[in-house]
């Protein structure tokens, strides 16, 4: 079969590769598409880990189709051609966090196609063990969801659970740092909990392509001063709610000047692992008591609830969320036109591989 191999800093390359084996207490998958994450470009930036060895195959958003099942696996749950959603968490089951059903923070959590020996998606076909179906994020796709909408699950499950967590209601302004794929999910999802979105993007491509997504406000940062939009957009209060779905330090710090009293800050994109570190005016914190707090990963019920949620058409131009789709050879490209280092003449929010693509 053809897989996808990180060789290098910012090289994907597509190799012929031995099938995945079929473990006796787990399945095949046919990948039938594959995102681009925001993580899957740190890595490609960086190259392979050193522990990674020379085939490390990315991408952990996935839908695809049971091709085989094993002798062990449980016949009421799995069978041949049923289409599942794929997610790349695996918890322990046995550690601190999981014993409390804080299954995203568990101390051995494994992840497909991001932990090193734990082949991810962008192949045209992955091996899931007995340990994924027993401890992973698998479901069945709903009847009438596409397998676009299957990987599309994964990174809407983050959003979901963030707002789930956040209760988000109709007397919420939202503010939303960010206008990627992650940022529009996070428009998206506000808008139909009934919240007013105010949205920040100094690109103005991607600007433009969150207008489909109906925020209530739009906002240059470049030729616009934020806070002060913020504040006059809410009696001078400023918001309940800021998110940060970027990985920029300056926008951590501006998310706690634009909140109000009482207001949330949500740090839902990581920074660069060689400048993690943000600064933040502690007395505005202290004296108004603002929360600021971190969103990582999910429950595997908000990977189930995204899947209905994409089903039932309830976000606002979920279709939009995707703008390419390129098939595995050009892996490379995909990576690109995510990254923003190629253009091809549209701007990208989601780009979907799409490994078994006719």
């Amino acid at each position: 079969m053809k897989a996808a191999i990180l060789v290098g800093p910012s090289q994907l390359a597509v190799h012929d590769v031995a099938d995945p084996a079929l473990p006796d207490d787990g399945v095949i998958v046919q990948v039938q598409a594959c995102g681009v994450c925001g993580s899957d470009l740190r890595r490609w930036r960086e190259g392979p880990p050193e522990s990674a060895g020379p085939t490390l195959t990315p991408g952990h958003e996935i839908g695809g189709v049971i091709v085989t099942v094993g002798p062990q696996v449980d016949g009421d749950r799995f069978h041949v051609g049923d289409r599942v959603a794929v997610a790349p968490d695996v918890h322990c089951g046995r550690c601190f966090y999981c014993a409390r059903g804080l299954y995203n923070l568990c101390d051995d959590l494994m992840m497909i196609g991001i932990t090193p020996g734990c082949s991810g998606g962008l192949a045209e076909q992955i091996a899931l063990t007995g340990r994924m179906l027993r401890d992973g994020i698998i479901h069945h796709l709903p009847a009438g969801a596409s397998y676009i909408e299957g990987a599309l699950a994964e990174p809407l499950s983050s959003v979901v659970a963030c707002h789930h967590s956040l209760s988000t209601g109709l007397a919420d302004t939202v503010v939303v740092i960010g206008a990627g794929p992650i940022g529009c999910m996070h428009t998206a999802v506000a808008q139909a909990r009934g919240a007013r979105v105010i949205v920040s993007e100094p690109n103005a491509s991607r600007l433009r392509l969150t207008e489909a997504f109906g925020p209530h406000r739009l906002v240059d940062p470049t030729a616009e001063d934020l806070v002060a939009v913020v504040r006059q957009e809410t009696g001078g209060r400023g918001a309940e709610i800021a998110i940060c779905a970027n990985p920029v330090a300056a926008t951590q710090r501006q998310a706690v000047e634009l909140v109000r009293k009482g207001g949330r800050v949500v740090l839902f994109g990581g920074l660069p692992k060689a400048n993690p570190n943000a600064t933040y005016d502690a007395n505005r914190i202290h004296y108004g008591e603002i929360q600021v707090r971190g969103a990582f990963s999910y429950h595997p019920t908000m990977h189930e609830l995204a899947l209905d949620v994409l089903a039932r058409r309830v976000l606002r131009n979920a279709d939009g969320l995707v703008t390419h789709r390129l098939p595995l050879d050009e892996v490379q490209t995909a990576f690109e036109i995510a990254a923003g280092v190629k253009e091809d003449g549209e701007a990208a929010l989601k780009v979907m591989v799409l490994p078994n693509a006719e």
